[in-house]
């Protein structure tokens, strides 16, 4: 029997409820609290679920959350005249042939909800966790309205600007901004010269546009937009007609579709500043420990977020399940996830930094491209990465700290 029988988990976008449900699948009870009056549904940006991040939800026992997601094996990548640079994979094909999927973030949203509600694990909101207090047997949450809560561990499941991040470590970085902005849209009845799942991704003269055509003919679309100094609060607002307008701009003269599906677009995801953060000296204090992209957030380019937060999910249950010492329990999962998702957060960065090259990086970009993808597509770490299984019966190793 675990010796840890109650943790308190803070967050309950995609992170909180897989750790519930790995919680829940070890045999630990928990309480999950969200700092938003209600569900964080409506329209949203969509994301990639790589193939280990499908094969976590199957450990899981959460599968069924991609329903309606459709299948994204591949990139092919252009420059802004439309030549074809290099073609990489988003993921391997898992035992059962599925490969990885694409989903809007409120239909992944809403399916980890259902999959915990539906194993009887609520969520508590309008909680929003103001402190943490360390007691002789166990640790106390402090929220905003006055209320507390007791458990014998806390798990900070509450993304890249994390209060309990910030509770662990008040000296904590804080997370970096990328120089780019991200936007995106979806459209109907727009032709598109491309195949039902798959991703094409044009590096333009100006901003970077992806899109992949849906097998419903809808296309869902990107963009990322170069920008030096990070935009103050209220910066980026603005109509919808002034933001297409916008980019249309930064992509004329640029081959492809970008700027007749950014016309078709009724309502334009509105302009965001895209933070990573890529080293985080401190993920764990005392009885508290942070997940997900509030311990280690990489940029979308790398198409892992969701998916090394699901992990991250399971190997913290079972170590919380299989080693009695908390103390030790939580080291070991943070030695092995580090070791895990660190270099995928620096393999992302150097991606990123080729999506806001000048005329003469873009260049030299385009000619070392190609080889770059082909020995991707080939690599024995990328195949790792996509092909990472957290064996769920093994029990977690102690020496690992």
């Amino acid at each position: 029997m675990p010796t840890v029988r109650k943790a308190l988990i803070i967050g309950a976008g995609i992170a909180g409820p897989a750790m519930a449900l790995a919680l829940q699948k070890a045999g630990i009870d928990s309480a999950l609290f969200e700092a938003y009056p209600s569900q964080a549904g409506g329209v949203g940006a969509f994301l990639t679920v790589a193939s280990n991040g499908v094969d976590a939800l199957d450990v899981l026992g959460a599968q069924d959350v991609l329903a309606p997601a459709f299948t994204t094996p591949a990139i092919v990548l252009r420059s802004s005249t439309g030549r074809f640079l290099g073609r990489t994979l988003t993921g391997v094909k898992l035992r059962d042939g599925t490969t990885s999927q694409t989903i809007t973030r409120p239909d992944l949203y809403q399916g980890m909800h259902d999959a915990a509600a539906e194993r009887g694990i609520a969520v508590e909101y309008g909680r929003r966790l103001v402190g943490i207090n360390e007691t002789p047997t166990g640790v106390q949450a402090r929220f905003a309205d006055g209320t507390t809560a007791e458990g014998d561990v806390l798990i900070g499941c509450d993304g890249v600007h994390s209060t309990v991040r910030n509770l662990i470590d008040p000296h904590a970085r804080k997370p970096a901004y990328s120089g780019l902005l991200t936007t995106g849209g979806y459209v109907q009845e727009v032709p598109v010269d491309t195949e039902p799942g798959s991703y094409e991704m044009i590096f333009g003269k100006r901003a970077f546009f992806g899109y992949a055509l849906a097998p419903d003919r809808s296309v869902w679309w990107f963009a990322n937009i170069p920008r030096g100094e990070e935009p103050a609060p209220g910066a980026l607002e603005m109509s919808d007609d002034d933001l297409r307008r916008q980019l249309i701009d930064l992509f004329e003269g640029d081959a492809g579709p970008a700027a007749a599906l950014i016309q078709a677009t009724e309502t334009p995801i509105p302009l965001s500043p895209i933070h990573t953060l890529a080293h985080l000296p401190n993920w764990h204090r005392g009885r508290s420990v942070v997940i997900g992209d509030a311990a280690h957030a990489p940029s979308p380019t790398s198409g892992q977020g969701a998916s090394l937060s699901i992990e991250d999910a399971l190997v913290l249950a079972k170590c919380l399940r299989d080693i009695p010492d908390y103390t030790s329990a939580l080291d070991v999962f943070v030695t092995q996830r580090r070791a895990r998702v660190e270099p995928i957060i620096k393999w992302a960065a150097r991606i990123n930094s080729n999506k806001a090259s000048g005329l003469f990086a873009a260049k030299i970009r385009d000619l070392v491209l190609p080889p770059i993808m082909k020995l991707t597509a080939n690599n024995k770490a990328a195949i790792r990465q996509f092909a990472y299984h957290v064996d769920w019966n093994t029990p977690a190793d102690i020496s690992a700290r």
